[in-house]
C-alpha cells in the first residue's frame, strides 16, 4: 500500500511554525507551545485512515485542534501542559554491514576492513548519484537509481506531519522525494513563497554517505539509504526536530 507524503518539506515546516506561533501567543512559553503542537499531531495520527483522508485542509484541522487544546488548559484550574504519547524512533539501519560481516575463525582483521572499504564506497558511489538526483529534482534519475522494490520511511516523532507508513516502489518513491524537496519543475518556477531553497548536502550520516537538508542554515532532514546491487533499496528520513538538535551548526 502507498502512502501518501503530507507536502513538500516547506510546508510542513511551515505548518509546524504556524501551530507554534499560535500557542506561543496564547501562553508565551515554548516549552508549552511545543508540548501543545505535539499533542496536535498526536491526535492526528490517533484517526484512522478514512478520517485522516475525509479531512480537505489538514491544517485547518490541525489549527483548530490546537485553538481547543489552548482554551482548554487556559480554563483548567491548573493550567498543566498535555502528556502527548512519543512515537517511537524510526533508526536507520545499517544491514549494508552483513554483506562484509566475517564469519567467526574465517579471515583476518585486515581482510574484513578491506572488505567494509569497498562495501562503503559502493554504497558512497551510489549514495551520491542518490543526492545529485534529489539535488536536481530529477524524478528520472531518482528511479533510475531505486530498486524496483524500494521504500521511503519517515520519521516526524509525532512533531511534524510526516508520512504515516512507509511508501513502496520505485516511482512512489520517487515522487515522495521530489515533493518533500519541492524540487518538481512545476514547484520550482510558481512557488515564490517557498523561495527559500532546501539545500541538499552529501554528509557522513550513521558513519556512511548521507543526506543532510538545510532551510536558512538549520538543519531539517537526515537522510540515510540502503543500498544492495548498486541500488537504493530504503531511504530513511528522519524529520523529528528533537533528532536533528545535534547537526546545528553555531
Amino acid at each position: 500500500m502507498t502512502e501518501v507524503g503530507a507536502g513538500t518539506l516547506a510546508e510542513m515546516l511551515d505548518e509546524r511554525q504556524h501551530l507554534l506561533e499560535i500557542a506561543r501567543w496564547m501562553f508565551g512559553s515554548p516549552v508549552t507551545a511545543d508540548r501543545i503542537v505535539q499533542e496536535t499531531y498526536r491526535r492526528w495520527y490517533a484517526l484512522g485512515d478514512a478520517e485522516r483522508a475525509g479531512i480537505t485542509v489538514p491544517r485547518a484541522w490541525l489549527t483548530r485542534v490546537a485553538g481547543g487544546l489552548c482554551l482548554e488548559l487556559l480554563a483548567a484550574p491548573v493550567a498543566a501542559p498535555p502528556s502527548p504519547s512519543l512515537r517511537s524512533p524510526v533508526g536507520l539501519p545499517t544491514a549494508d554491514d552483513a554483506v562484509c560481516r566475517p564469519e567467526p575463525g574465517i579471515g583476518s582483521a585486515q581482510q574484513w576492513a578491506t572488505s567494509r572499504q569497498a562495501m562503503l564506497a559502493r554504497h558512497d558511489r551510489v549514495a551520491r548519484r542518490f543526492a545529485a538526483a534529489c539535488e536536481a529534482g530529477d524524478a528520472a534519475a531518482l528511479k533510475a537509481v531505486l530498486a524496483a522494490k524500494a521504500m521511503v520511511v519517515s520519521d516526524g516523532g509525532g512533531k511534524i506531519r510526516a508520512a504515516v507508513r512507509p511508501t513502496h516502489g520505485a516511482d512512489a518513491v520517487a515522487r515522495f522525494v521530489t515533493t518533500l524537496l519541492g524540487r518538481t519543475g512545476a514547484d520550482m518556477a510558481v512557488q515564490p513563497e517557498m523561495a527559500v531553497k532546501t539545500v541538499v548536502a552529501v554528509e557522513s550520516v550513521n558513519g556512511r554517505t548521507g543526506l543532510v537538508l538545510r532551510r536558512e542554515g538549520q538543519v531539517v532532514a537526515a537522510v540515510s539509504v540502503s543500498v544492495a546491487e548498486g541500488e537504493v533499496t530504503a531511504v530513511w528520513i528522519v524529520l523529528n526536530p528533537d533528532k536533528l538538535q545535534h547537526w546545528h551548526r553555531p
